[in-house]
């Protein structure tokens, strides 16, 4: 797995995901506890399964060797 999402990207994954992850909890939304916490561990291990397929990269630097 190599970094396909920015540092932007990050920060907004992981602020909407702690954000939708609480309001998941605090309503007992079992969906919503989902979204926010591939969010947020999408943000921690910066690479997004959708970006890859769809060749996408937020700003990550790629070697290229």
């Amino acid at each position: 797995m190599t970094c396909n999402v920015g540092k932007i990207d990050r920060v907004i994954r992981g602020v909407v995901g702690v954000a939708v992850l609480a309001w998941g909890i605090m309503n007992g939304n079992i969906i919503a506890d989902v979204v926010g916490a591939v969010l947020l561990f999408t943000a921690i291990i910066g690479w997004c399964p959708p970006y890859a397929l769809l060749g996408i990269n937020t700003g990550c630097k790629v070697k290229n060797d």
